[in-house]
């Protein structure tokens, strides 16, 4: 372990082994323990983690803070330390700050990132974990400025961080689709921290009797890299002798916005975003690098509603890449749906849950039953199930990790 992290312990049990007056800081947290198990042959573990989450929060007249360090221990790797949040908060009559690692959550989707874009994700399970875990904290000042029941929101980004993607050893990773295998050159990769390197967003949210909406702009880069293409050919047989891999990252200019109305029984939900400079896989020979940028739509609409006490959540969402030509690896349109339906039994102590994305291009889905029962206060047993279905897409590519899984979880 690091001095770094080793200092971080450190604080961290002296925070806890000292009295404090429960007005002046609140701990909350959990401890989990969450095992995974595919449902193969063999039956492998997926996943075998150990968890403890803290938060910690102080507040003194217009200023606080929260801290949110955690750990993560594997069977199969080493101790994961971090903080997920640490920042400080100032407030005013009209205007508050916050200033340092935070999570930023903007839209209305479920389980889709649209316009909630400023948080980089950790996919380094997929999209399994809550969606706390995927989101990551990023180094942020963020002022909100109120306007009676309206909010002007500004986000300053001055050093950029990208998604993190699943390691080479990792059920998840999947390696690009070659004639021969790639070599990486992660040279470029880097976006180099400086002033000229932020990244910008800024938020108008109303509140109004008939409908709640956002409206959002932003300049950033692109979390996820884009693969450049450089082949090599022999000269003396003019064949395919070697391909590498040279991620990448562009700036992206991103418009958008999302809304929410009710209509008698059902809520009404929208969201979308045009994303200007976006690099698309291309087999134009004439493209260099084997890329090509292409402007894009990302929407989605969904309903929600209870029959009984049941409730049923769905959405529609779409890609839509425009100026499309024949030469694209993407689709035009790629189409997905999710459903969620949610109820509670034994007043309110079990909860049964069936949440499912469907690809609608590819004819595969990801489906997530899960059971949770509340032993007893801050006490809590989780089964689940994820199964993959299909041959290819976005989750059919993984049908071969159809996985059980059970958590035991102590909420304080």
């Amino acid at each position: 372990m690091s001095k770094i992290y080793a200092l971080a312990v450190t604080i961290l049990l002296f925070l806890l082994g000292t009295r404090v007056s429960a007005d002046s800081v609140h701990l909350s947290g959990y401890a989990r323990n969450y095992t995974g198990m595919l449902l193969n042959q063999n039956g492998e573990y997926s996943i075998v983690q150990n968890s403890f989450n803290l938060k910690l929060e102080h507040s003194r007249g217009p200023v606080a803070f929260k801290v949110n360090p955690y750990i993560n221990q594997y069977s199969d790797k080493q101790l994961d330390i971090g903080l997920r949040e640490a920042y400080l908060d100032a407030f005013f009559d009209k205007m508050d700050l916050r200033l340092g690692k935070q999570q930023i959550i903007w839209g209305k989707a479920d389980g889709v990132f649209i316009t909630d874009i400023i948080s980089p994700k950790n996919l380094n399970e997929f999209l399994l974990p809550d969606f706390d875990e995927i989101r990551m904290g990023v180094n942020a000042l963020k002022a909100d400025y109120y306007l009676g029941d309206h909010t002007v929101e500004f986000v300053w980004i001055p050093v950029f961080s990208p998604t993190q993607s699943p390691a080479e050893n990792s059920i998840w990773y999947r390696s690009p689709s070659f004639p021969i295998a790639p070599v990486f050159d992660y040279s470029s990769s880097e976006v180099t921290p400086s002033l000229e390197n932020s990244e910008f967003f800024g938020k108008f949210s109303a509140i109004t009797s008939p409908i709640d909406f956002e409206l959002m702009a932003g300049y950033a880069w692109d979390d996820d890299p884009t693969m450049h293409i450089q082949k090599s050919i022999n000269p003396a047989t003019q064949q395919l002798s070697g391909i590498t891999l040279l991620p990448q990252h562009h700036r992206l200019s991103i418009g958008g916005g999302s809304f929410s109305t009710t209509v008698g029984a059902f809520v009404l939900r929208g969201e979308g975003a045009y994303y200007s400079g976006k690099y698309f896989l291309t087999d134009n020979p004439t493209a260099i690098d084997g890329i090509t940028d292409k402007n894009y739509l990302h929407y989605l609409f969904g309903v929600d509603f209870n029959i009984g006490d049941t409730r049923i959540s769905s959405q529609f969402i779409q890609q839509t890449i425009l100026d499309y030509d024949e030469y694209l690896k993407n689709d035009e349109f790629e189409n997905t749906a999710t459903v969620l339906i949610s109820r509670t039994f034994m007043r309110k102590t079990l909860k049964l849950d069936l949440f499912s994305y469907i690809g609608l291009n590819n004819s595969d889905a990801l489906i997530r039953p899960k059971l949770t029962y509340d032993f007893t206060d801050g006490f809590q047993f989780l089964l689940g199930a994820n199964i993959f279905s299909g041959i290819e897409g976005r989750f059919g590519q993984y049908d071969d990790n159809n996985m059980l899984y059970f958590k035991v979880k102590y909420s304080f």
